[in-house]
């Protein structure tokens, strides 16, 4: 049996009049007329006589059957029909009846009861609650509330209102604020805000699995909505983050784990707690700084300028992102931030494609796996595709900083022989072996050399993840060199195809040489794309390269045609690139390359050194003095004999080998012995006599050492300083020397005063 709750009067009457309101039944209300109630009294009730209705219902029941009198009496009594549910009555048809409606009139006068029993006297609400049962007693509890008098409160804001109008008090004038006041105010929160985050942070790093959470309150700190120092707080915060990331964060990635109802340790389950929680806090910082980057980026549509504070903020968020890539490049989330930095590379702002060209090139240095250098060379050459290679040129320079120079495409090839050799000659020992201890002994030195030959799992990978990058690389420098004519990024693609020209595969050599030759001949190619591609096929044919059939005669023929172009102004940036070709093609191929045209080279570059500034000539008698080491006929050239080698000398010749080089000397060693640079005076005094110089006069030890282009790059001046500091030139003094010129022929004499219109009585004597 269910119990029926029960039911205030108040809701039984809403009840009904929602039921009577879905049926259509309901009698509309009609509208009364407010009438004013003067001096306190209230309107007469009508009262109606209970004789006229009694009369009228006796007639009514003389006209029913009694029969369908009792039936009446049972359905409303029931209540079986909606049409009567309105119609109490209190006769008894039953036993059940009579009970049923005894006990809802109690209910009903106990509701009454209970909502007659709050009352509100002189502002105060009396509510009855629940009461308590204690010791056999019933105890009833009461609860007071003050009610606020609305016509009070209406009236006083009326009076305040007409008040404001009329006059202003005194305590509502606002004083002035000088700016001395605002910047200090200004000052104080700020060193709040910066103790607030210096301690947070300090506490994280003192003891981060105790006190991750002050992450969390350090994060709130960008949410908040500060008027003043908005800036300044918010890059505070995240410098902070940086350094607190960067310390906390390990070298691996973490799983983020699910709750899966397994009981763990006490450690364990502390130890991922703290791990969870770090990595949230770390997706949610990231997040924060992809939402001030994204002001930096215009999208389609958006003709909103940012302003110079959310300029400021996306460069910081920038940095921070691109520092904490390379500082973790590992852990979760960097494929992600590389994702997100790398459309900046495509920013008009310079200093911002600087941030994170510079951010990739350190990762590329630092890279072990491969993984993560892999996954940004794809996410460039997607970029280069979207955009059909018209972007700026930091976007390839990337490239050069690769360390892919130890691939080996065939060593995986190799690798595989090697091991199936080994395997094979392991069944041999365990097959024609008879001795247990000889036989272990060999299978023992068989297994170290297997472990050898399985390379690691992330040796191997590293190998894959070097072999995808050469492809992608490659395969972006031979789309540009088929399709794009933009010179800038033309030279880039070439200077990348030189540096790795040895990881190129053999089958493509003799295309990529015949293409580079044919790209030579344009006109519109400029003198510093020309040394690239020149520099390409020497590295090609100086490497892998050297059995093939190629004629090089056409390059040396354009190296030393164009080599005196540069000189020590705009030109003097190709120097460098010029030392490295011709490095590739004199001392490299030395054993290829005939006499006369070394010889030719060697008298160019003597040259070349009388025009460029310090660097540049240290350059070119770098190289001078290394073909003088490997080569004994280059001796020639400082024999001052002119009978040596047959016809003379002719340098508008454009080919090495028939300018005669050898009929000459390198009498430009003189000229550079008295260089302004003491090094450069040294070294050329060092090549006059032959690369055997002792005492004052020889270089020291540490530049010998250099190279060429080492040379070139260390004593460049372009911090606008000498190394080592030149000292400044002493002062002359001039005298005046009084010469005597004696004259044997008088005639002469004479001829010479008319000649210079000087006058004087002398007897041979000529001042």
């Amino acid at each position: 049996m269910t119990t029926k709750t029960k039911i205030s009067k108040e809701k039984r009457k809403n009840q009904k009049r929602n039921k009577a309101l879905k049926q259509g039944t309901a009698k509309k209300k009609q509208k009364h007329t407010n009438k004013h109630v003067t001096n306190g009294f209230k309107p007469p009730k009508t009262v109606y006589s209970d004789e006229e209705e009694s009369e009228g219902e006796d007639d009514m029941l003389d006209m029913v059957e009694k029969e369908d009198i009792s039936f009446l009496k049972s359905a409303i009594a029931n209540r079986s029909y909606n049409l009567l549910s309105g119609i109490k009555f209190q006769g008894s048809t039953s036993k059940k009846g009579t009970k049923r409606k005894h006990g809802d009139e109690d209910t009903e006068a106990l509701e009454e009861h209970y909502e007659n029993q709050t009352k509100v006297e002189n502002n105060v609400n009396i509510k009855n609650l629940l009461p308590i049962k204690a010791h056999g007693k019933i105890i009833p509890q009461v609860r007071v509330e003050a009610i606020e008098d609305k016509e009070k409160t209406d009236s006083e804001e009326d009076t305040q209102s007409d008040n404001e109008g009329s006059f202003i008090l005194e305590e509502d004038v606002v004083k002035p604020i000088t700016t001395v006041d605002l910047l200090a105010s200004h000052a104080e929160s700020l060193n709040k805000k910066k103790i607030q985050i210096g301690s947070l942070c300090a506490g994280i790093l003192e003891n981060p699995e105790e006190k991750l959470d002050n992450l969390r309150v350090v994060l709130k700190i960008l949410d908040e909505n500060l008027d003043e120092a908005f800036l300044t707080v918010r890059k505070i915060v995240i410098v902070a983050l940086q350094e607190v990331f960067k310390d906390i964060l390990p070298e691996f990635k973490i799983k983020l784990q699910e709750n899966t109802g397994v009981k763990l340790k006490k450690e364990t389950f502390k130890l991922q707690k703290y791990e969870n929680t770090l990595l949230l806090c770390y997706k949610r910082f990231l997040k924060k700084l992809e939402k001030y980057m994204g002001k930096l980026i215009r999208k389609k549509g958006n003709t909103q300028k940012p302003t110079l504070e959310q300029e400021k903020l996306g460069e910081q968020s920038l940095q921070t992102m691109c520092d904490l890539l390379v500082s973790h490049p590992y852990f979760n989330f960097s494929e992600n931030i590389a994702q997100a930095v790398i459309p900046f590379l495509c920013n008009k702002n310079k200093s911002i494609r600087l941030i994170v060209s510079s951010a990739f090139k350190n990762v590329f240095k630092e890279d072990k796996r491969g993984e993560i250098t892999l996954k940004i060379v794809r996410l460039l050459n997607q970029l280069l595709k979207r955009h059909t290679h018209n972007v700026n040129t930091e976007m390839l320079e990337i490239f050069l900083s690769l360390k892919i120079k130890e691939v080996n495409l065939d060593q995986e090839k190799e690798h595989e022989l090697k091991q199936k050799k080994l395997l094979s000659h392991k069944k041999r020992v365990l097959q024609l072996s008879k001795k247990e201890k000889k036989k272990k002994k060999q299978l023992q030195e068989l297994e170290k050399e297997l472990l050898e030959t399985k390379a690691e799992e992330n040796k191997k990978a590293k190998q894959q993840n070097l072999t995808e990058i050469t492809k992608v690389v490659f395969g972006v420098c031979f789309r540009i060199l088929k399709t794009s004519k933009n010179t800038k990024m033309l030279g880039i693609a070439l200077g990348i195809l030189s540096k790795f020209a040895h990881c190129i595969n053999i089958d493509f050599y003799v295309d990529l040489v015949n293409t580079l030759k044919n790209l030579m001949q344009e006109d519109w190619l400029s003198y510093h794309e020309r040394l690239h591609c020149m520099k390409t096929v020497f590295s090609i044919l100086s490497g892998h390269g050297e059995a093939l059939n190629i004629d090089p005669s056409f390059l040396y023929v354009n190296l030393y045609k164009d080599l005196l172009t540069i000189h020590a102004s705009k030109s003097h940036n190709d120097l460098e690139l010029a030392l490295e070709t011709l490095t590739q093609a004199l001392v490299k191929r030395r054993k290829k390359v005939t006499n006369k045209r070394i010889i030719g080279f060697t008298k160019r570059l003597s040259i070349l050194a009388l025009q460029l500034l310090h660097n540049g000539s240290l350059g070119c008698l770098g190289i001078i003095r290394t073909l003088l080491q490997q080569n004994q006929f280059i001796d020639v050239l400082l024999d001052l004999d002119p009978s040596l080698g047959d016809g003379n000398y002719q340098p508008e010749i454009e080919d090495p080998e028939y300018c005669n080089a050898s009929t000459t000397a390198m009498y430009e060693t003189v000229l550079l012995s008295k260089h302004y640079h003491p090094i450069v005076r040294n070294y050329s005094t060092l090549v006059a006599h032959g690369v055997h110089v002792t005492g004052d006069k020889s270089i020291p030890i540490d530049v010998s050492k250099l190279t060429p282009e080492e040379l070139c790059r260390d004593f460049d001046m372009a911090e606008m300083a000498f190394n080592p500091p030149v000292p400044a030139p002493k002062p002359i003094t001039k005298v005046k020397m009084v010469g005597r010129h004696c004259f044997v022929n008088s005639d002469f004499h004479r001829f010479c005063l008319e000649k210079s219109k000087f006058k004087r009585d002398c007897k041979g004597i000529f001042l």
